[in-house]
């Protein structure tokens, strides 16, 4: 509460520079196509029959903006590390600058199948539009509804948000204020998901390291995709592989 009271202070402070940071930023930003790649299709493990049905939701991160083609952004990371131990049936629905009501909107346009595993990367695009911290929660809600629903998702896996307060394309002090704020938020989202028993949320520690960076200094390069999809996987195989410890099986065809 304390910080958030802060946050808002400084933002009444200094309402104008930060109006005028924020509209610099968006007329100068370099703007990063999508990588171009297909969007579903299956990548067949020979030695073993076992289908993990995956799909990617989400915003720019999740479509791997900052990279030519998907084969090195999360997608095709993920896809080739899991397809060492699965049959890997995989969807992508994700757009840059989605914002989680957004991509509610998208998933409720799009056909219901299920899915084993969902992985979600949504949250930033609300913090920096703004969007009030209840109302991002309630929509939060019901976009995982629709994930368990209508998409019959058995498990979910999610992130923490960036340290965006670190990006140096940002400046100052609009950087402190939205790094605060993601930080609130953060948190806040971390407390709502730990209440459902089928979402793993994965932290992801991100030090400041331009290198790792997109042309862009804001999205992910080859090697943080990497590092994401690495902890995804773990996860998953900890979740899916059938051995005496799972809790959960894959599909098999036969």
């Amino acid at each position: 509460m304390r910080q958030a009271i802060v946050e808002m202070s400084l933002k009444i402070l200094a309402a104008l520079l930060l109006i005028w940071q924020g509209l610099h930023v968006r007329k100068h930003a370099l703007i990063l196509p999508e990588p171009t790649g297909h969007r579903s299709g299956i990548t067949v493990n020979h030695s073993n029959n076992a289908i993990l049905r995956l799909l990617i939701v989400g915003d720019s991160a999740a479509a791997g903006v900052g990279e030519n083609t998907q084969d090195t952004a999360l997608l095709g990371q993920l896809v080739t590390r899991l397809s060492e131990h699965f049959t890997v049936e995989w969807d992508l629905i994700a757009r840059a600058c989605a914002t989680t009501a957004a991509t509610t909107k998208l998933l409720r346009d799009t056909r219901a199948k299920p899915y084993d595993a969902v992985v979600v990367s949504l949250g930033v695009n609300d913090v920096t539009r703004q969007i009030p911290m209840h109302k991002w929660l309630n929509q939060t809600t019901i976009f995982l509804d629709i994930l368990t629903i209508k998409f019959a998702a058995r498990r979910i896996y999610t992130v923490n948000l960036p340290p965006v307060g670190t990006f140096p394309v940002l400046p100052q002090p609009l950087r402190w204020i939205i790094g605060l704020r993601v930080k609130r938020f953060d948190a806040a989202m971390e407390k709502h998901q730990a209440n459902r028993c089928e979402i793993t949320r994965l932290s992801i520690d991100l030090k400041l390291d331009l290198t790792l960076m997109a042309s862009d200094k804001y999205h992910p390069g080859p090697t943080l995709y990497a590092l994401w999809a690495k902890k995804i996987t773990k996860a998953m195989l900890g979740d899916f592989l059938q051995d005496s410890d799972s809790k959960w099986q894959v599909h098999r065809s036969y």
